[in-house]
Order: C-alpha cells, then sequence, then structure tokens
C-alpha cells in the first residue's frame, strides 16, 4: 500500500485573471480522515474540482502543480477517469437526474445486468438490467447513510436534505474507492443525522478508504478528523493534527478569516413588539410538501419583529413559509393586516408584501447563469414591473426594460450589501455561496416587502459569511422595520437573533420559547415535547 493515496503539490489556478489557488500543498494517507476548512472563496471546491478534472477547470485554462495518486503522478482529463481510478465525490451542488428514481440514481453508470438467452445468442449485447440487485444494493446503501425512504421514489420532489443523502448513498455503493471525497455533506443535516453520517464515514475510513472531508461546521471537523488543512485567499495557511493543542474552533476559525471571530451582541429594542400588533396571521395551515409536511398549524408574527422557526429535519418547519409563499400546495388561511392573502399563489403573495429566500438558492433562488443585476431586479420586474418604461405614447406605448434604473439599483445593493463581485454583469455562478445569498436579499429588497421569509440563509456558508448574513438580517430589521420570519436548523443561530422562536415537531407546532429559555426546555420542544409547569425554570443560556 502507497505512502499517501493522494499527494497535491504546487496548485495554482486562475479564474479570469483572479488567482484562486496558489501554490497549494496537499497529502492524504489511505484510511485518514482529512479535513479541509475556509471560508467560501477560499479554494477548497477548486482543489477538489481540479483533482476530479471537472470540465470547468480545463475549460478556463487548467491548473498548474503535480498530482500523484496513489504514488503514480497523473492529472485526470475527466471525471469519469477520476472515477475509474477509484475516486468519489460528493458535490455541493447536486448531481442527480430529477427524472430518475433514487434506486436509479444511486446506481447510475453501474447498472447490474443479468444475462439471458437471447443476449447470449446475441454475444451478450442484449443483456438485461438486474432490477432485483439494483434496488437491493440501494436499500443497504440509504440504509447505511441512515435514509429510510422507498428507493423506487423519483428524485424530482425530494426535499434538499434528502437528496444530499442519496448523494452520499451513491458513493457508499461504489466499489474499489480508494479515495472519498465530501463537500458539505452535513450542511442540510439535522445534529442526530450529522452523527449517523459521521459514524459511517469512520466506518469507511477503518476500511483503508482515504476521506477528504470539508465543511463549515468545526466542532464536526475536530472531533471526525485526523488531520485538518486550512485554507485562506486560495492558499493552505495552516495544516495541523485535529488532537494537536492549538486545533480548537476559535483557532481554526480565527485562521480561516484572518481575523479573531467575535460572536456580536445585538442591542434589545427599547420597546418589543407587542401582541395587540399582528402584522400576520397563520391559520390551520397544511402544507403538502414531501418530508417537510405541515399539519395544521396556527402561528401569529408580531409587526417588527424576527420570529424564529425551528425544529428537526424533516418535521415541517420548511413547510411554512414554502406553503405560505405558494411554492408546495397549501390549505388554511394566511391574514395580512386584516387581508387574506390567497393561498398556491405566489404572485398574490409577493403583491402583497411579502418576500421569500428559499432553502434551495442554487435551484429556486438564483439564476445561476445570469448576471447579479438579472438575478436583483428579474422578480420585481416580473411582480411589479418595476425597472421599466413606456416607449411611445398612449395606447401606442410599450414597455420595455429601464436598463439605467436597473443598473443603478444593482450597484446600490452591491455596495449597501457588500456584495463581493466584479461589477453588476458578473454570473452569480461565479460568486462564493455568501455572496450568491446577498443577491437573493438584494432580489427580495427590490419587492419593497414588509415581512421577509428567509429558509436556512446560512446553510452552506463559512462562520465568516455567516455572521455578515445574520448582521445583515438584524439591520433589516433594526433600521428598516422588517419583520422577519427566520427558518433555521442552526439553534444558535435562531438563539442569536430571535425575538421568539416557534418549534414544530411532526408538522405541528410544539412551543413558542424566547430565546433565553434553558437548553433542556428547547430539547424537549425539539423531540416533540412540551415542558410542563413544573419544568419551565429559566436558566441563562450561554451564548
Amino acid at each position: 500500500m502507497c505512502g499517501y493515496v493522494l499527494e497535491m503539490y504546487g496548485i495554482t489556478k486562475d479564474y479570469y485573471g483572479n488567482r484562486v489557488l496558489n501554490d497549494v500543498i496537499l497529502k492524504v494517507r489511505p484510511g485518514e480522515i482529512h479535513g479541509i476548512v475556509g471560508e467560501n472563496g477560499a479554494g477548497k471546491s477548486t482543489l477538489m474540482n481540479i483533482l476530479f478534472g471537472m470540465p470547468v477547470i480545463y475549460n478556463t485554462g487548467g491548473f498548474q502543480g503535480k498530482i500523484r495518486f496513489c504514488g503514480v503522478e497523473t492529472a485526470f482529463a475527466s471525471p469519469r477517469q477520476a472515477l475509474e481510478s477509484g475516486i468519489g465525490m460528493v458535490h455541493q451542488e447536486f448531481m442527480l437526474i430529477p427524472g430518475f428514481t433514487v434506486a436509479e440514481n444511486i446506481k447510475l453508470n453501474r447498472e447490474p445486468l443479468k444475462s439471458t438467452w437471447l443476449a447470449k445468442l446475441a454475444g451478450g449485447r442484449m443483456n438485461r438490467l438486474d432490477w432485483p440487485k439494483i434496488i437491493s444494493d440501494s436499500k443497504a446503501a440509504l440504509n447505511t447513510v441512515g435514509l429510510g425512504i422507498d428507493e423506487m421514489l423519483p428524485v424530482a420532489g425530494l426535499p434538499v436534505g434528502y437528496m444530499q443523502f442519496v448523494e452520499i448513498a451513491r458513493e457508499v455503493d461504489k466499489q474499489g474507492v480508494k479515495l472519498l471525497v465530501f463537500d458539505e455533506p452535513t450542511a442540510l443535516l439535522t445534529e442526530a443525522e450529522s452523527e449517523q453520517l459521521m459514524s459511517s464515514v469512520r466506518k469507511i475510513s477503518d476500511s483503508g478508504v482515504a476521506v477528504i472531508f470539508i465543511s463549515h461546521r468545526l466542532d464536526e471537523v475536530l472531533r471526525l478528523c485526523d488531520k485538518i488543512t486550512v485554507m485562506r485567499d486560495g492558499e493552505v495557511v495552516a495544516s495541523m493534527g485535529a488532537s494537536d493543542p492549538g486545533a480548537t474552533i476559535h483557532r481554526i476559525a480565527e485562521l480561516m478569516v484572518g481575523r479573531e471571530v467575535v460572536r456580536p451582541s445585538y442591542p434589545k429594542r427599547t420597546t418589543d413588539p407587542g401582541d395587540d400588533d399582528i402584522i400576520l396571521s397563520i391559520q390551520d395551515l397544511m402544507v403538502d410538501m414531501p418530508g417537510e409536511e405541515v399539519h395544521g398549524i396556527t402561528l401569529s408574527v408580531r409587526r417588527g419583529e424576527i420570529l424564529g422557526i425551528g425544529g428537526l429535519a424533516g418535521q415541517g418547519k420548511i413547510g411554512i413559509s414554502n406553503g405560505v409563499m405558494g411554492v408546495y400546495p397549501a390549505q388554511g388561511r394566511v391574514i395580512k393586516d386584516g387581508t387574506e392573502i390567497p393561498l398556491n399563489n405566489p404572485a398574490e403573495a409577493y403583491r402583497q408584501k411579502l418576500a421569500f429566500l428559499s432553502e434551495d438558492r442554487k435551484n429556486v433562488g438564483l439564476i445561476l447563469d445570469r448576471s447579479v443585476e438579472n438575478n436583483i431586479t428579474v422578480a420585481a420586474t416580473l411582480v411589479k414591473s418595476m425597472f421599466q418604461k413606456t416607449l411611445g405614447i398612449g395606447r401606442m406605448g410599450i414597455r420595455i426594460r429601464d436598463k439605467k434604473s436597473a443598473r443603478k439599483f444593482s450597484e446600490e445593493m452591491i455596495r449597501d450589501l457588500d456584495i463581493r463581485c466584479t461589477g453588476p454583469s458578473q454570473l452569480v455562478r461565479r460568486l462564493s455561496g455568501g455572496n450568491q445569498q446577498k443577491v437573493c436579499i438584494a432580489r427580495a429588497l427590490a419587492l419593497e416587502p414588509e415581512i421577509l421569509l428567509v429558509s436556512e440563509p446560512t446553510r452552506g456558508i463559512d462562520v465568516g459569511a455567516k455572521q455578515r448574513i445574520l448582521d445583515l438580517l438584524v439591520n433589516l430589521n433594526r433600521e428598516k422595520g422588517m419583520t422577519i420570519i427566520l427558518t433555521s436548523s442552526e439553534l444558535a443561530e435562531l438563539r442569536q437573533v430571535c425575538d421568539r422562536i416557534a418549534v414544530i415537531y411532526g408538522g405541528r407546532l410544539v412551543d413558542i420559547l424566547s430565546p433565553d429559555d434553558s437548553n433542556a426546555r428547547f430539547g424537549m420542544a425539539m423531540s416533540g415535547r412540551r415542558a410542563e409547569a413544573s419544568e419551565l425554570t429559566r436558566r441563562p443560556t450561554a451564548s
């Protein structure tokens, strides 16, 4: 067995004149779990794209440096070549075929075949798919990652978190893998699901397979990995053993962002939003969102508050905003300032001054191959006919795009939200995750909403960008008086910025808590149990 399964030396990469990797060195031993951490834009995904032979690398001028895989110098020219050599990868952006079933996606291009008498006559050219084996293999892979769903379900319509498990199951199912790369595998998972995944990763490494684990969850990296490489601005700034004395969350975060990370304490309001000023009333809401069903939730939102919605994955918290905004079929009543908003009608929800940031920014929130400007202004143009002007007079006039006003507003949003880009014309696909999320927020602000529904705003975003997004939401609430409904799997985030937190379990409202309530009370609510009177003793909670 080779000393190192992977060696990368002097890896350097430029994109359109911008250096994104500079002289990177990475070495991974067989059976080692090697963590890679860094802010969005640090170069982690680009480094893995180079390793995996992704077309985007060679279509943009290639790279400099050397790669040795199991002692042999190589440079994979395509993902297929990397796969055939024994490298598996769970990408941050899903690589699933929506029209195929879960089993078909897991076994894609590796389908077992069954010989038939007709195939023998035809020289083996008419073998048929071995469906019993496809199903049994897929079921075993799904069980390994802890996803108990029907392997014959179509991928289209599955919740984002389920898609992540299918991606992982596909890699677990492969044979002959020497190196397995996980790019943000737990970003969508609950704490229990993450633990289950990490247990599976340990089993994989124990079998001798090397693992590269890329994550923004530093506590997971420290608990799971043997070694950790820290990247910043396209360079390796530190490499350490996870058990080294200096390997702490605080120190690694400092290395990632190049500055000390301080968790801010937001100023309290002089007057809190009161129960007598309700801006939005949700009554007996039922939402048919696969994996996130809502079963009759009634909830009131106070004007000017940040209301958090929390709960474990698959318990319905994400379904609430998707149902209110008409993304998934819903029943019940939603009333804003005395006016009922018809359900299953996204355009009407937007016209009533609601705006929505989806948890799936890649596929729902953004048009990746359009410019920053187009993404910021498109919804306001379609829904409210903004950024348009009339060409001609009276009935003969036609409405056309007002490029000047669209450009002016986009430049203001880029400046005010600190969107790191080359300008309004840059494609959104080329932005980091944190800056893509800021574009989503800018698009929502273009609609001039009174209520902003935000779902998983920091998913897949590094520690520095995560705090900037939370700061931005709080500033919108404090300075503009915007009412915000914030749905998140990160309970610590909710407790940091919210006025109240509604906990959802089994598609129903369990409790509405103060961010200062005890950990025990939150724990009971997350498990579906409302605290009894004798258990309501509040204790200060460490930030």
